[in-house]
């Protein structure tokens, strides 16, 4: 996905965790509870609410965050989201991997109750680069039901 605007910008916006709800279609809370290690509370499928910590593993300023699930080492999950400077000036292209619990078997899984890992991966970096460059989110594939609608308050989508 290419953002328009530059890489650093774009990595720090990206590194405070604290961020993801804004774009990530399932987050909805991200709290810190170290310098790494963050706690994220996700919908999940039929409304349930699931909290999972996940720690930094690997980080490199502008190109690279690479994160993971701690808090069920069975059904661990990881995500590698890289960064690196566009064909133009002010240009950012960013690429993310996830790693889903128990491989194929996870992956099938996750089909099933409709969370297709390469799909929900471009929405969420869809409405990343909207956030960036136009300060809103109007996309809403792949993420909870009404969390991303206009408010009526005047305020817009995302506060």
């Amino acid at each position: 996905m290419t953002i328009r605007r530059p890489v650093e910008e774009v990595f720090r916006f990206y590194r405070d965790f604290r961020n993801l709800p804004r774009f990530l279609g399932d987050v909805m809370a991200v709290d810190p509870v170290g310098p790494a290690t963050w706690r994220w509370v996700i919908q999940g499928p039929l409304g349930i609410r699931l909290r999972w910590t996940v720690k930094v593993t690997e980080e490199r300023a502008n190109e690279l965050i690479r994160y993971e699930t701690v808090s069920l080492p069975a059904l661990k999950a990881s995500w590698e989201i890289h960064f690196a400077p566009g064909a133009g000036p002010g240009k950012t292209e960013v690429r993310e991997l996830m790693k889903t619990p128990l491989g194929r078997l996870g992956r099938a899984a996750l089909a099933l109750i409709g969370k297709l890992p390469a799909e929900e991966e471009r929405s969420n970096l869809h409405r990343l680069k909207e956030l960036l460059e136009t300060g809103r989110v109007s996309g809403t594939s792949h993420a909870v039901a009404g969390k991303f609608a206009p408010r009526t308050d005047g305020r817009g989508s995302n506060g």
